[in-house]
């Protein structure tokens, strides 16, 4: 049974600690902002196989860097739940009698809300760089995507933290995950141009439907439809929490 008390207070924490601790808005968005500004800027006149000429290569990076903004940002999120183990903050909630669901909810919809607070931020960044900003409407749609891609990858970070105790081991497994999904996502180019056998290794990824639905809604240019995106990226991201719900039960008897 999910209690919404519990789920607040979790979201509220997750939030008082995101204000607090500047320094981690600043190095979640370093990295993506580096490549966003070194990348589109170097290779904006660049003609890339397999894009409309009405495309510049700018505007297709864009949803692409976003995607590897909530990629990082929350698949990381599982260090936290490393932490609280560590410190017996994780201890503390788990002797109240908020459902383990509770939890794993509160943990998602805080490192969501973190995850898409930081990828409007990278959106406001790539309009002073030429991004052409689209409707209203069109972010609010946007931020629907954002929300599926990070629960999905948010689950990813918790199924893990529920199996490993130390910082480096998590970062260490974290690392080889989240570098090959994000490469293969088509994030910096069109899946396409990929040799076959490598596309098979891109339609599994989830990441995949979710730029590309970014895309689509933010550039109006997609490989699949948005629909279509949405129809993968819902299911997997409801068995992912829960995947992730199970995980955290399991190793609370660990």
């Amino acid at each position: 049974m999910i209690q919404f008390s519990a789920v607040y207070v979790l979201w509220t924490r997750e939030m008082i600690k995101y204000l607090r601790a500047k320094s981690r808005v600043v190095g979640a968005i370093a990295m993506p902002a580096f490549m966003l500004i070194f990348l589109g800027l170097g290779f904006r006149r660049v003609e890339v196989p397999g894009l409309p000429g009405s495309i510049g290569y700018f505007q297709y990076l864009v949803p692409g860097i976003i995607g590897m903004t909530l990629l990082f940002t929350s698949s990381y999120s599982g260090m936290s739940v490393i932490m609280d183990r560590q410190f017996g903050f994780l201890k503390e909630v788990m002797v109240t009698p908020a459902s383990r669901e509770s939890i794993v909810l509160g943990m998602i919809v805080g490192g969501a809300t973190t995850s898409i607070i930081q990828s409007l931020l990278m959106m406001i960044l790539s309009v002073f760089i030429g991004f052409e900003i689209p409707a209203m409407h069109l972010i609010a749609a946007s931020i629907l995507v954002m929300f599926l891609i990070t629960v999905i990858f948010i689950s990813v970070g918790l199924i893990l933290s529920s199996f490993m105790k130390d910082f480096h081991g998590f970062n260490t497994i974290i690392n080889f995950i989240v570098f090959p999904l994000f490469l293969l996502s088509g994030a910096l180019f069109p899946v396409a141009n990929l040799p076959a056998v490598i596309q098979v290794f891109s339609y599994l990824d989830p990441l995949t439907y979710g730029v590309d639905a970014l895309r689509g809604i933010l550039i109006g240019y997609s490989q699949f439809s948005v629909v279509f995106d949405l129809l993968i990226l819902i299911p997997v991201s409801i068995a992912m929490v829960i995947v992730s719900s199970y995980s955290f039960r399991r190793s609370e008897a660990v």
